[in-house]
């Protein structure tokens, strides 16, 4: 999803909304948790040392006859191809996806949302040998932890992040204007809400069944309370079904507005397929 923010000039930066690019545009996007990057990284690791195993048991099945001096050459070429070469293309062919990370529905991106290139993807395998391999991953685990975004080393260094990218689908759980209500939503003006604030309402309906009472009517007055600027006038109910009222009525109007820009495209469709006049058909 991609909402217009107000202008703030710059390189992409992380808030609490996602991440706004230098157009001065949010993107909604979910940073990977370290333990998910954790589980493609070892499905990674286990298939390159699943090529190295394969490619020792096709020299040895060879009968490769050289000295010391190129045995040696020819293992530390194939250890660079499996750990830092296949990884490079594979990324940047497959825009930020490998094994392990199809599996767990996860691509490395920019951070500014874009897809990656050689560069991030040379840069992540490069410094993978160090973070990765060498240190048996501990590196990459420690600095995943630490930072925010669940940035390894190489992230920082190529200016990328891993995002989820197999989202669940929202489950759909529609209702109308409470009975008591209907009078004041005839009447009632309900500007958009901002966007982090319409999610927790939207979150607070979806697990309302699993709450305290204590807990359902605390968080009800709570976001009633934030609820109440964006609405005029205010009805006369208790926090929950004022709540559910809002949504109703915002989904009600947004659908309408969708539909009517809709039929106002459609209106327009033959204007923006048609030839100007008298331009030549070709």
């Amino acid at each position: 999803m991609v909402d217009a923010t107000h202008a703030r000039t710059g390189a992409a930066r992380h808030d609490d909304d996602g991440v706004v690019i230098g157009e001065a545009v949010a993107l909604d996007l979910r940073p990977a948790s370290a333990l998910i990057r954790g589980g493609g990284t070892i499905i990674d690791v286990l298939v390159s040392i699943a090529l190295l195993v394969g490619m020792a048991l096709i020299a040895t099945g060879a009968g490769l006859t050289v000295d010391d001096a190129a045995l040696r050459a020819i293992a530390i070429g194939g250890v660079v191809l499996v750990i830092i070469v296949v990884p490079t293309a594979v990324e940047t062919a497959s825009r930020g996806r490998s094994l392990g990370k199809l599996a767990m529905g996860l691509r490395v991106v920019r951070d500014d949302g874009g897809a990656i290139g050689f560069r991030h993807a040379f840069i992540r395998a490069l410094t993978g040998v160090l973070e990765i391999y060498l240190t048996f991953g501990g590196l990459a685990v420690l600095v995943g932890f630490l930072n925010p975004s669940s940035k390894r080393l190489g992230d920082l260094l190529a200016g990328t992040h891993a995002q989820v990218e197999r989202v669940p689908a929202v489950p759909s759980n529609p209702f109308d204007v409470p009975t008591s209500l209907v009078p004041w939503a005839s009447i009632a003006d309900v500007a958009r809400l901002p966007d982090p604030l319409a999610r927790r309402v939207a979150s607070f309906f979806e697990n309302v069944a699993q709450l305290a009472p204590e807990s359902r009517a605390r968080l009800a007055a709570s976001l009633a309370a934030e609820v109440a600027p964006f609405v005029s006038p205010m009805p006369d109910a208790a926090p929950e079904p004022f709540l559910a009222g809002v949504v109703a009525l915002r989904r009600a109007r947004d659908a309408r507005a969708l539909e009517l820009e809709r039929v106002r495209l459609a209106a327009l469709e033959p204007v923006l397929t048609a030839a100007p006049t008298g331009f030549p058909r070709r």
